[in-house]
């Protein structure tokens, strides 16, 4: 994967580690202090609104197993587990399954990453990956962004989403505490660690493959502590 735009890819890298710093760092340290059954409830309310994405393509990649099974599992833990807050669909058979979104979907049809990309705020992407998420969006295949940003359902609003999104990278910085800290101090190169470890990390989940990555942790918190 070409790095095309490098050298505005590290500015940007330089303001996001600022950002983090001042912003997110903390918030996900304050985070971290929280009781274990509060963290692993959130997590599970932010996993369960993200099969909301997954389930879409879960069918566009021809995987109508998976896309049945997550929208039981999505069903079940929204209604019967209080909006996801507990997870009974996995003593039901329904367990969670590998997250899915549209840069996934494009990959697995055969479309290269391009050029490697930092945007703002977000971070490490691809034009494949950007192109994902901004078209999946425009073209209304994120049901989640579609009741609270891009319809008025009179029951959910754009901060629902936004907020939503904010608390998945937090969660996901507070489970990665240690192993972005380890990265940074042991790494002759930061941004060229997290660019490596990003592209790894997509492979895998385009090709499906079950080799770990221990700086991409989505286990659940009780399994961390």
């Amino acid at each position: 994967v070409k790095d095309c735009f490098e050298n505005v890819n590290r500015a940007i890298f330089a303001f996001n580690q600022g950002l983090d710093h001042v912003m997110f760092e903390p918030l996900a340290k304050g985070y971290r202090k929280l009781p274990t059954p509060i963290r692993n409830g959130t997590s599970n309310i932010l996993s369960n609104v993200q099969i909301l994405l997954t389930i879409p393509n879960n069918i566009l990649q021809g995987d109508l197993k998976a896309a049945g099974s997550n929208t039981v599992r999505f069903a079940v833990n929204t209604t019967i587990g209080v909006l996801g807050i507990f997870d009974p669909a996995s003593q039901l058979g329904f367990g969670a399954t590998e997250k899915e979104d549209y840069g996934q979907t494009l990959g697995s049809w055969g479309m290269g990453p391009g050029c490697y990309l930092v945007l703002p705020v977000l971070g490490p992407s691809t034009v494949r990956d950007t192109v994902g998420t901004i078209g999946g969006s425009l073209v209304g295949g994120d049901p989640w962004y579609n009741v609270t940003v891009r319809n008025d359902t009179h029951y959910f609003a754009d901060i629902d989403y936004y907020s939503s999104k904010a608390g998945s990278g937090i969660d996901f910085r507070a489970k990665n505490l240690e192993s972005f800290e380890n990265l940074e101090e042991n790494s002759m190169d930061f941004y060229a660690s997290v660019r490596s470890l990003y592209l790894q990390d997509r492979k895998k989940r385009i090709t499906n493959s079950r080799k770990v990555i221990d700086s991409m942790d989505d286990s659940n918190w009780e399994d961390i502590d």
